[in-house]
């Protein structure tokens, strides 16, 4: 196995040579079995060990057991402890969830502090199996059914191509020793029936299982590439805009191909989405109509479908208090930017950062507020007076453009719609005596 392990390597996965790595190791088969492959390729590894104090003596005895076998291989081995019962309580996880997330968190901490390149887990063929089950259980789509990827960003997983009968059979020929989870031998998850009692009648009758379903996957990620191929292409024709705060899709477009709900589950099933009928229903709905996920939330607007992150929107709809400017000779920090106001002997013209008023004109103290429905004002270049409503929709503002719209006002009359047109009562006349500049800079 060790030929075809550094084959493997060589073919497949040739940055691993000149890299450095990070072994999450368990004290497993599988962990111990990656660790001594990659000692013998004279790999450069370094040992993570997770202490989850979820099964008492045993948890402790594995951490002995990985610490023995980094001073044998004269590796250096980091240990964290943690208290994962807690966590999972604290955030409502389950265990397993719960130790994934605190594993792989350490992992990441780890890899920046310490300039790992990759992070190599021991998944092996039969856990990648094992994994298309139970996406399939779950209804899960084509990406779900491809199983485990070998390399997703900074993990990666060299022990895929090789089942567990493949591990034990090295590890006995190399007189290695490992550690069994008793864990394992419980049918409480989902996994462990999959690995006792489903998987081996299923190889029973096809003693080639592990094969197929290896040649089964390789088919599925070609099909992959030919959807992400077509993804792609409506992808570029759909975007219409992107910027820090939303993407705009051209809804159009999704009504345009065979199968909408398919199209709209691969662009958008990476932002926590799981209401699809929704998400399809709103091509035909009126705007305003919006589907959220924990992360986002996906509008209809009139001509788009708007994407934005949900924390964004938050962060910025709680600051709803206006803000009260009593002094123009400082500063004013917001959470777009900030104001500046100064005197001028000479001015320019307006642009979406900078105005010029009359400053006689005002009253303070000013007010920075966010719009209302009821608002006008006077545009400047214009006869009369406006809705604020109007002005949105004749300048094609976006449901997200309208609730990120901010006013600068003096008691009730708006000088300016931060980023947009100024207040004709407030314009640079040839009887004005003090011109103000107020400048926006720092936009976020």
């Amino acid at each position: 196995m060790l030929e075809e392990f550094r084959n493997h390597i060589n073919n497949n996965l040739p940055f691993l040579k000149e890299s450095k790595l990070l072994i999450a190791i368990s004290g497993g088969l599988d962990s111990v079995v990656l660790t001594h492959l990659s000692h013998s390729l004279n790999l450069n590894i370094t040992l993570a060990h997770c202490n989850f104090n979820l099964r008492g003596s045993e948890s402790d005895a594995d951490e002995t057991f990985v610490n023995a076998l980094a001073k044998q291989l004269d590796t250096e081995v980091f240990i964290e402890s943690f208290n994962t019962t807690a966590y999972a309580k604290t955030e409502k996880l389950s265990i397993q969830m719960a130790a994934r997330e605190l594993r792989y968190d350490w992992f990441k901490d780890l890899s920046e502090n310490l300039s790992f390149d990759y992070i190599l887990t021991g998944h092996h063929a039969d856990d990648n199996l094992e994994t298309f089950f139970i996406n399939l259980t779950r209804g899960s789509g084509l990406t779900g059914l491809i199983g485990i990827p070998e390399v997703n960003d900074v993990i990666v997983r060299p022990l895929l191509p090789f089942s567990r009968d493949e591990l034990e059979t090295y590890a006995k020929v190399q007189h290695l020793k490992w550690k069994e989870d008793s864990s394992n031998a419980s049918d409480n998850y989902l996994r462990n029936k999959l690995r006792h009692h489903i998987i081996p009648q299923l190889k029973g009758i096809t003693p080639e299982l592990l094969s197929n379903f290896n040649k089964t996957v390789s088919n599925l990620k070609d099909t992959a590439d030919i959807v992400d191929e077509s993804l792609n292409a409506v992808a570029k024709r759909a975007i219409a805009d992107i910027d820090e705060q939303q993407v705009k899709f051209k809804f159009s477009e999704f009504i345009k191909v065979n199968n909408p709900k398919a199209y709209l589950y691969e662009m958008f099933k990476d932002y926590g989405f799981t209401e699809w009928n929704d998400i399809i229903g709103l091509l035909k709905a009126q705007s305003g109509k919006q589907v959220l996920s924990k992360t986002h939330r996906l509008i209809k607007d009139r001509k788009h479908l708007i994407l934005t992150n949900r924390s964004d929107n938050v962060i910025q709809n709680d600051s709803k208090e206006p803000l009260v400017i009593k002094d123009l000779s400082a500063s004013v920090e917001t959470s777009f930017g900030s104001l500046r106001f100064d005197c001028v002997a000479v001015m320019s013209k307006d642009s979406k950062t900078k105005i010029f008023i009359d400053k006689d004109k005002l009253k303070l103290p000013l007010q920075l507020r966010r719009w209302e429905k009821g608002d006008l004002f006077y545009p400047s270049g214009m006869n009369g007076k406006k809705k604020l409503s109007k002005y949105f929709k004749d300048e094609k503002y976006s449901l997200i453009d309208k609730e990120n719209t901010w006013l600068l006002c003096s008691e009730d009359d708006i000088i300016w719609i931060i980023g947009g047109r100024t207040d004709n009562r407030f314009k640079v006349t040839k009887d004005t005596k003090q011109i103000l500049k107020i400048t926006l800079t720092n936009e976020k």
